[in-house]
């Protein structure tokens, strides 16, 4: 079902646009998702049990190559229990990217844990990795088989990385330093469902790694999450703590507190039919961006976000960055330009340091973040993008350039 110019997105689904408004990002659904639900509702599996889930689960963890998968509600909620079993504790510090939707540091703190923000690296705006060694290395002290932050004394017990716009952050160095310091690694693939890192699918350099499926995501399952992991007693465990902490399956008995955090069965159904199509999704994305570099690429004052040599981007989004000098407009006055010939485009998130929350937490060295916050705009690439509607969003662009 190609919806492209009917419904309007921006990062969270749902805005219903007039006619002829081409979106940000919409679910395209395209093969077996009505046959799939509608055998939940002929058999009565429609609630947080049922075939699909575990049929869903086998085929996320099979795709990435790990052991386990524990099917959850939300990326979000994938997070939240990923950084409890995980053991991050109350007065915890996690470091994780500055530049990021809110989510992943929304989790930290939900279990009374820090995040220390660290900037994102100019060239593919990821996590830089030696902001984080340099941080480690000169911000903070190993003492009795410990990591302490100098300035506020607190362990520091994990690095959250965040996979941003599709395209993997350098994981070998992020990696290799938190083996140094016995730091645990999540990862936050929400974004970059079948991105690879020199080979490896994302979600496998880490210790245990979390997937969205979004209504604006590679796939979806209208709203759903997904916990990948080598580590059995931590899927195990995610699994437990997401269906309420139940200890006996007839008595009600809980001995920890739990959450519901377990996805519905329909829910699954869609995933399943979305992962079917998971090849073909990331193939659309990627040319999307690939004409967009090739048609705006020799456009004065606009640079299209640039993929690594050692990395395989799903493409989540077609970002590009505007110099208001060399084009005319900055940022959002292209955005405000497109909007009036009903074309959605959108920034980047805010960084998230400077947001009222989390304005007491600590933040080092980021300056590329708010950049990047300031000159990036994303524009459309629903999977069902019509070549059609692209051309639109491309002559509207060069028609403005000045």
């Amino acid at each position: 079902m190609n919806n492209t110019e009917v419904i309007s997105t921006s990062f969270e689904p749902g805005a219903v646009a007039e006619a002829g408004t081409i979106p940000l990002s919409v679910p395209e659904l395209g093969g077996n998702e009505w046959l799939y639900v509608k055998e939940c509702l002929d058999t009565n599996w429609v609630s947080s049990a049922g075939p699909f889930v575990d049929r869903f689960e086998r085929m996320v963890a099979a795709f990435v190559g790990a052991r386990f998968a524990v099917a959850t509600a939300s990326g979000t909620a994938a997070l939240h229990l990923a950084l409890l079993v995980a053991g991050i504790e109350l007065d915890d510090e996690v470091i994780v990217a500055s530049l990021t939707f809110v989510a992943p540091v929304n989790a930290i703190r939900y279990i009374g844990a820090w995040p220390v923000f660290i900037d994102a690296e100019p060239n593919h705006w990821q996590m830089d990795p030696q902001k984080v060694a340099d941080f480690l290395t000169n911000q903070c002290i190993w003492a009795n088989g410990e990591l302490r932050n100098k300035s506020t004394g607190r362990r520091v017990k994990a690095i959250l990385p965040v996979h941003i716009l599709g395209h993997p952050c350098d994981m070998d160095p992020i990696v290799q330093i938190a083996r140094k310091f016995e730091l645990v690694v999540i990862e936050d693939a929400t974004e970059a469902l079948g991105a690879r890192y020199k080979s490896r699918t994302v979600g496998k350099p880490g210790d245990v790694a979390c997937f969205s499926f979004n209504g604006n995501k590679i796939i979806t399952t209208g709203g759903g999450g997904m916990i990948v992991t080598d580590n059995e007693r931590w899927a195990e465990k995610a699994k437990y703590l997401s269906t309420q902490a139940k200890d006996d399956p007839i008595e009600y008995i809980h001995d920890e507190i739990g959450y519901n955090y377990r996805l519905t069965n329909i829910q699954a159904a869609l995933g399943v039919a979305q992962m079917e199509q998971l090849d073909k999704h990331i193939a659309a994305k990627r040319n999307i961006k690939a004409v967009y570099k090739e048609a705006l690429g020799d456009l004065p004052g606009i640079k299209i976000h640039a993929d690594a040599a050692t990395v395989f981007s799903s493409c989540w989004m077609s970002p590009i960055t505007v110099d208001p000098i060399a084009f005319g407009y900055d940022s959002r006055g292209l955005m405000d330009k497109l909007k009036e010939k009903k074309i959605q485009s959108r920034p980047l998130w805010h960084p998230v340091y400077s947001l009222r929350p989390f304005k007491t937490c600590q933040s080092y060295e980021v300056r590329v973040a708010d950049r990047l916050y300031r000159d990036a705009l994303n524009l459309p690439c629903s999977v069902g993008l019509t070549p059609t509607a692209q051309t639109r969003v491309i002559e509207s662009i060069r028609e403005l350039a000045r």
